[in-house]
C-alpha cells in the first residue's frame, strides 16, 4: 500500500511539471516574466510602449460601430471637418489598418529609445506630441492650398519628426531596411531621399500618403533638433509666464 501511494504521489508530481494548469504555470509565474521583461526595456522602449497601448486601443474602438460617429469626428484631421482642431493631436493617435498599426508603431519602438535618450523623457513626449499637431497643420495648409479636403490620420507626421531629428543629430550613422538586411545607408542621406520622395508627391498629388503632412514634420524635427533644446525647451518657464500673463491681459 504504502509502494502504491509513493508511485502515485511520485506520478503525480511527474504530471504537474507537464500540467499548464499546475499552479507554477499560473498567473504567478507569468507576472514574474512580465515584470523582467518590463525591467529589461530602455526609458525610450517603456515610453514607446505606452504609446503603442493608446494606439492599439484606439484602433480598437475603431472596431466598434457605436464609437464610430465619435471616432470620425475628433479621431480624423480635416480641416473641413466641424471639430477641426482637436483632432489635429488626436489623429497622431489613430490608424485605419493593422499594416499601418504595425509599421507605424515598429518604427517608434525601433528609434524611441535613441529619441529619449537624446532629448530625455519630458522632453521627448512634449516632441512627439507637437510634432503631430505641426504635421497635421502643414496638412492642413496644403489640403486648404490644393482644395482636396480628404480626411487623414495616423502617426507619421510625428515620427517622421523623430526620424529626421535623429538622422540631423547623427547624420553618418548606418541604417537598414529590416527585410533588406544586407542594404545600409547612412541616416543624412535616408532623409534627405524620404523628404524629396515627400515633396515630389505633394506636387505629384499622390495620393497613397499624406506627404505633406510627413514633409512638415521632418521640418520640424530638423529645426527643433537645431534650435528647440535650448530656445524653445531651455525657456519653457519663461515662455509660459509669458503666454499666462498675456492670458490676464485679455482677461
Amino acid at each position: 500500500m504504502r509502494k502504491f501511494a509513493l508511485r502515485f504521489m511520485n506520478s503525480r508530481e511527474l504530471s504537474s511539471q507537464f500540467d499548464p494548469y499546475a499552479p507554477k504555470y499560473t498567473r504567478f509565474k507569468i507576472r514574474r516574466k512580465l515584470n523582467s521583461w518590463w525591467n529589461s526595456q530602455t526609458e525610450g522602449q517603456k515610453i514607446a510602449c505606452a504609446i503603442i497601448g493608446i494606439n492599439l486601443c484606439v484602433f480598437l474602438l475603431w472596431r466598434i460601430p457605436y464609437f464610430y460617429p465619435i471616432m470620425r469626428k475628433y479621431f480624423c484631421a480635416s480641416p473641413a471637418l466641424e471639430s477641426s482642431c482637436l483632432p489635429m493631436f488626436l489623429s497622431t493617435f489613430s490608424h485605419n489598418s493593422f499594416l499601418h498599426l504595425a509599421a507605424n508603431m515598429y518604427v517608434l519602438y525601433s528609434f524611441c529609445t535613441s529619441g529619449v535618450s537624446f532629448f530625455g523623457k519630458e522632453q521627448f513626449l512634449a516632441f512627439y506630441c507637437s510634432a503631430g499637431v505641426i504635421s497635421s497643420f502643414t496638412s492642413y495648409l496644403y489640403k486648404v492650398g490644393t482644395g482636396r479636403f480628404v480626411t487623414t490620420l495616423g502617426a507619421s507626421g510625428a515620427l517622421m519628426a523623430i526620424l529626421s531629428s535623429m538622422c540631423f543629430q547623427f547624420p553618418d550613422a548606418q541604417l537598414q531596411i529590416v527585410f533588406l538586411p544586407f542594404l545600409t545607408f547612412s541616416a543624412g542621406h535616408a532623409m534627405k531621399a524620404v523628404m524629396a520622395l515627400d515633396l515630389v508627391g505633394m506636387f505629384a498629388k499622390w495620393k497613397l500618403f499624406d506627404h505633406a503632412a510627413h514633409l512638415g514634420g521632418a521640418i520640424f524635427g530638423i529645426v527643433y533638433a537645431k534650435y528647440g533644446c535650448d530656445y524653445i525647451w531651455g525657456k519653457r518657464e519663461y515662455i509660459f509666464s509669458l503666454y499666462h500673463n498675456i492670458r490676464e491681459r485679455k482677461e
